[in-house]
């Protein structure tokens, strides 16, 4: 299954090619674009300094994404094939775009149970040029980056999803979890300490009177649901 999305920080997803409806949830995918795309790794990985280039999901997610609810759920990650809570394969080109847009086309394996061998990999790579070329023309001609932006910050989406019950500090440490970051990777990402974080979580747990991540993310899954 191949599929190319355009990311901007200050924008929802362009969906530039589809070409996995037929293989999954066509929920999965409108939670996904209502918000569940912004614990994507490769979204991160477009609004951060993440160069361009092939990468496999595994080198630009966090620690513990692929135990986190969101790799794992078929109702918001369009990613999952049609067997339900099974994790495709994925890996996708990152591609910078004009105005701030850069694009990730992802290939993913549906069923198979395996994943790019090293060669394939690398023969996939060689290719870069040529697809990162063709996808920015493509772009341009269609002028798919030109329309109107429609606001989709991650600090919006959460602090509605958790009606603003949060502190900034808090906040800050959710996000991060919800994306798959275990305690001392929040701990290094915010330049504090492990215990600081495990604070931090704790107390945003009891705010929201949640007990685990996984209930947290049924939190988020239920607000993109409405």
């Amino acid at each position: 299954m191949t599929c190319i999305f355009a990311f901007h920080p200050s924008s929802t997803p362009l969906l530039i090619h589809d070409g996995y409806s037929a293989s999954v949830s066509r929920n999965a995918l409108s939670s996904y674009l209502k918000g569940g795309y912004l614990l994507d790794p490769f979204y991160v990985a477009c609004t951060s300094d993440v160069g361009d280039g092939l990468w496999r999901m595994a080198d630009v997610a966090p620690d513990e994404f692929f135990v986190s609810d969101f790799a794992a759920s078929h109702e918001v990650h369009p990613c999952i094939s049609d067997e339900s809570g099974t994790l495709i394969e994925e890996i996708g080109y990152v591609v910078t775009l004009a105005d701030g847009w850069r694009a990730t086309y992802s290939l993913m394996r549906n069923r198979c149970g395996e994943q790019f061998s090293d060669d394939q990999f690398a023969g996939l790579t060689a290719l870069a040029p040529l697809l990162s070329a063709a996808i920015r023309r493509h772009v341009e001609l269609v002028s798919a980056t030109s329309s109107e932006r429609r606001p989709g910050e991650i600090e919006s989406v959460l602090q509605r999803a958790f009606c603003d019950r949060l502190t900034a500090a808090q906040f800050r440490v959710v996000n991060l979890i919800l994306r798959g970051h275990s305690s001392q990777s929040v701990a290094k990402e915010l330049h504090i300490t492990e215990g600081t974080a495990k604070l931090h979580r704790h107390n945003a747990y009891q705010r929201l009177g949640v007990t685990s991540q996984a209930e947290l993310f049924r939190m988020f899954i239920d607000y993109l649901e409405v």
